[in-house]
């Protein structure tokens, strides 16, 4: 151990925070850890340890701001001071005394290092990044894996907080770390591409990586590899009778998806078609409830293994010809309604079927089967659906989601386990309002961990989503944040340094707060070992097929 000061007597020392005078020959920066002894009478130490959250220095025996002209200029003798605050993060024993003034300060050791930050309680550590003296920083899994807690909320600013990219780092530490032990071989991830066509490269290598971020995976004890066993599905193409992936930069290996008819009206789908807007206020949910009710009862009339439907001696052979039929049949199907509320629901429903009709066909369940996404196929599965209206990426989020949850409480067990990552969170569990969407996402947050399911979730800003989906997350991480943002009542979890620190994090760095700590840890992660583009995919990698996966 190194002596880096003393702790300062003209500030205030308590049991959570110190100063601590740093010496001439010595330094402080922040997020060093650091640990001081205090005894307690008659004859016990106490070991206090921090993290230097706060530096300063200053002129010591000058008045005047324009002293500083001379002592620079040798004219007044002054004497230079440097001094640290740190925040206590444990107490060992745990009684609550502050350090005395004057104690030594010492810059931890590994083992101090591993006892300031509750690592040598996590009996199932989670490489989750690197300090910035480039040593690693871990998360106590059993807050991740529904064991004793679950989620992760991630905030910052769109393209500069690499929020997917660090979600998608926590993924690939679950599925190389050995954390996970054999469950691992058995671990799902499920992955919405919302924004370019990026993550449809996951199982390629990074030509861009470089020595230095292959060193900084090796001191976290992850391989600098792709992800393995990769599923990629993109929304089938709006014309052609051809059922192909809906993409620009990549075909190869793309699997196109969409649902059937039957599969629409069996499952009650129609829900996912209107937005928060288009429900509650104006009693369209009502309608949309009678609508799914009969849709389904028609469905169970229909001979097994046909795709088209026929209700009313009426032949249904698309999504519009089912449209056109609901709305010229809605004062049968739901008759207690208001006139006004069948056509404002009739208004919104052609608006919706312009925007997802070609994600529904109308073809027999043994010809949809391959297009059907399955989480279980792949032990990651990446969801395309960047390129659909806001409708569509609704429809899509929640199909999924529903689907997912009603396979997990078939099973009756929490393996295997599900990680779910969905970026633009505020679409989808907004604040205010209610939809069906958002009540899924809910269902997720609040009973995701006892069925295996867990939400990584992230969003530009925490204040825009339901409450109770970021109360429910026990990780919460912030990428860089606006300053007036980090100041919200949802960031309460960053001390006031960090919350200033914040407007000015680089990419590839995130505050990460855990149960286990009091304080929020600065952690970097180094640079993706896939590709996240085309023009990143190593030549050789570039025409090579995912890997399957084994069940």
């Amino acid at each position: 151990m190194t002596e880096v000061g003393r702790v300062l007597g003209h500030e205030d020392a308590h049991p959570l925070e110190f100063w601590v005078g740093v010496a001439e020959d010595q330094y402080l920066q922040l997020d060093d850890v650091v640990a001081v002894t205090t005894p307690l009478p008659p004859s016990q130490d106490v070991n206090l340890y921090g993290v230097v959250d706060e530096v300063r220095a200053r002129y010591e025996g000058d008045r005047f701001d324009s002293d500083v002209f001379r002592v620079v200029e040798g004219v007044l003798p002054v004497g230079v001071s440097t001094a640290a605050h740190v925040s206590v993060t444990r107490i060992d024993p745990e009684v609550l005394i502050p350090p005395r003034p004057g104690q030594p300060v010492w810059r931890a050791s590994a083992a101090q290092r591993d006892i300031a930050l509750y690592f040598d309680r996590m009996t199932r550590r989670l490489p989750a990044g690197l300090s910035r003296d480039g040593q690693p920083i871990y998360a106590n899994l059993e807050f991740l894996d529904g064991t004793r807690g679950a989620h992760v909320n991630i905030s910052g600013i769109s393209g500069v907080a690499t929020k997917t990219t660090y979600a998608l780092f926590l993924v690939y530490s679950l599925f190389w770390s050995g954390a996970l032990g054999p469950q691992a071989a058995n671990t799902h991830a499920l992955v919405f591409n919302v924004k370019g066509e990026d993550l449809l490269w996951l199982d390629k290598p990074n030509s861009r990586l470089s020595a230095e971020d292959r060193a900084g995976y090796q001191t976290l004890g992850l391989p600098a590899e792709p992800f393995a066993n990769v599923g990629l599905w993109a929304p089938v193409v709006r014309h052609g009778d051809v059922p192909l992936p809906d993409t620009g930069s990549r075909q190869a290996g793309v699997q196109a998806y969409y649902w059937t008819l039957r599969e629409f009206c069996a499952e009650r789908l129609l829900r996912f078609l209107f937005a928060e807007a288009d429900t509650e206020a104006s009693q369209i949910a009502f309608v949309v409830t009678q609508v799914e009710r009969f849709l389904e009862a028609e469905e169970r009339k229909q001979p097994s293994g046909r795709g088209w439907l026929e209700i009313f001696d009426q032949r249904i052979e698309s999504f519009q010809d089912l449209v056109n039929f609901i709305n010229d049949n809605l004062e049968n199907i739901a008759p207690r309604a208001a006139t006004g509320t069948q056509q404002a629901f009739a208004r919104r429903l052609e608006a919706a079927a312009a925007h997802v009709g070609h994600l529904i066909r109308a073809v027999p369940p043994a010809e949809a089967e391959a297009h059907r996404i399955d989480w279980r196929a792949c032990q990651v599965s990446v969801i395309d659906i960047h390129n659909l209206h806001d409708r569509g990426k609704r429809f899509v989020v929640g199909v999924v989601i529903k689907r997912l949850m009603e396979d997990k409480e078939a099973m009756g067990r929490r393996e295997p386990l599900v990680f779910l990552v969905l970026d633009e969170l505020n679409k989808y569990a907004p604040r205010e309002g209610w939809s069906p969407i958002k009540e899924v996402v809910l269902d997720i947050a609040e009973r995701g961990r006892s069925l295996g399911v867990v939400l990584i979730g992230a969003q530009q800003t925490a204040s825009e989503i339901e409450r109770r989906v970021a109360a429910n997350a026990s990780f919460r991480v912030t990428g860089r944040l606006d300053s007036a943002e980090a100041q919200r009542d949802e960031y309460g979890f960053l001390t006031a340094a960090a919350r200033a620190r914040a407007a000015i994090l680089t990419p590839g760095s995130m505050f990460l707060h855990q149960p286990d700590l009091p304080v929020p840890l600065l952690v970097r992660f180094p640079f993706p070992a896939w590709a996240t583009r085309r023009d990143e995919v190593a030549e050789e990698a570039a025409g090579a097929p995912p890997v399957g996966f084994e069940r």
